[in-house]
């Protein structure tokens, strides 16, 4: 079924309320799961409320905490997330922070103990439009084997950049496994395989069965440059935000446990050399008008492909699995969410 963006932001929305969330925060929470799904990248989209309803009925979210913040250095903000929605307490720091920027040149939040936060790209988006440069990195738990291993061992262990520039900022967003976990539950949850390459099983051999591929490990991307850069950010997360690491990490991917990875955010004030801006816009337009490999398929840049899906789902709407809707209406205590009318 098709919905658009405004009956998918009621429904999100309604629901987190009515488990708890206050109207901004389920907003909020609602805005970062639904532009996933506008991005074409439903694995961190809807699919993810029914499991943080059941952690919010079980005590493991606190739906009205931005955490508990607390400056460590003069341009240092630790936060401890005190099991908040991750958005929540994420944003509520980097809007902290932001503001002392200009006169601290660069600074760093460093959050433990928040819940799963999405796709990055709403972060360094969102810091981009302040003006600043972003830089988000996220742990999990052990979902990626280490190049030439077969045991989970990694997080995923996300990274995106935001760079602002005279038009759209430049976004880069990925995971340094090849694909997000997210991606293979998607997988599992319509029945599809999973591309050979992917992940390995249990008894560490290539698997295409997304459900033996949960049970086993996803592969770094690249080979032995994403998963070099896997344990970098493993470690960068740990130390800067003191949470777990990749073996004693959960909550991200299950209703049983409190989650206790690790978010770091940091923002850093550009130059300030004349017409910056204008020079950075320029430059990656004359990247997208280089030669092609492929005749009417145009070189494209870091988050172009996505403010197309965005800009495509904002004028007719976007596709859901049949099930997952009647799943979200089912959590519902009213048991309509969105009414035929509103859906696209």
């Amino acid at each position: 079924m098709r919905l658009s963006e405004a009956a998918a932001l009621a429904l999100a929305t309604r629901l987190l309320e009515e488990h708890g969330a206050t109207r901004d925060h389920a907003a909020l929470q609602a805005r970062v799961l639904v532009t996933a799904e506008m991005k074409g990248h439903p694995s961190h989209g809807l699919c993810r409320l029914p499991r943080l309803v059941e952690r919010m009925e079980r005590g493991l979210i606190d739906p009205q905490t931005k955490g508990t913040q607390r400056w460590r250095a003069d341009a240092v903000l630790e936060v401890e997330g005190s099991a908040g929605l991750g958005p929540i307490v994420a944003m509520a720091a980097i809007e902290r922070l932001a503001p002392h920027i200009p006169d601290l040149g660069i600074g760093l939040v460093a959050v433990r103990n928040a819940n799963h936060l999405g796709m990055l790209a709403h972060y360094v988006e969102a810091i981009a439009a302040m003006g600043l440069v972003g830089i988000a990195l996220s742990s999990s738990e052990a979902l990626v084997h280490p190049f030439g291993g077969t045991q989970a061992m990694l997080g995923t262990n996300p990274i995106a950049i935001g760079v602002p520039t005279a038009e759209d900022p430049l976004v880069l967003d990925l995971a340094t496994s090849i694909v997000p976990m997210g991606r293979i539950h998607h997988h599992a949850a319509t029945g599809r395989p999973i591309p050979d390459g992917w992940a390995l099983d249990a008894a560490g051999k290539p698997t295409t069965d997304p459900k033996r591929a949960k049970a086993g490990a996803i592969a770094p991307f690249g080979d032995a440059k994403g998963y070099g850069l896997g344990i970098a950010i493993e470690l960068l997360v740990a130390a800067l935000a003191g949470s777990a690491l990749a073996t004693e990490v959960h909550g991200t991917l299950d209703s049983q446990s409190p989650c206790n990875k690790g978010d770091v955010f940091i923002l850093i004030e550009p130059s300030l050399a004349p017409g910056l801006p204008t020079r950075l816009s320029a430059y990656l337009a004359a990247v997208r008008a280089s030669p092609s490999k492929v005749a009417g398929e145009p070189v494209l840049v870091p988050g172009d492909r996505a403010r197309q899906r965005r800009a495509a789902a904002s004028r007719n709407g976007f596709e859901i699995n049949q099930s997952l809707w009647e799943d979200l209406n089912a959590l519902s205590p009213s048991r309509i969410l969105v009414s035929e009318g509103q859906r696209s």
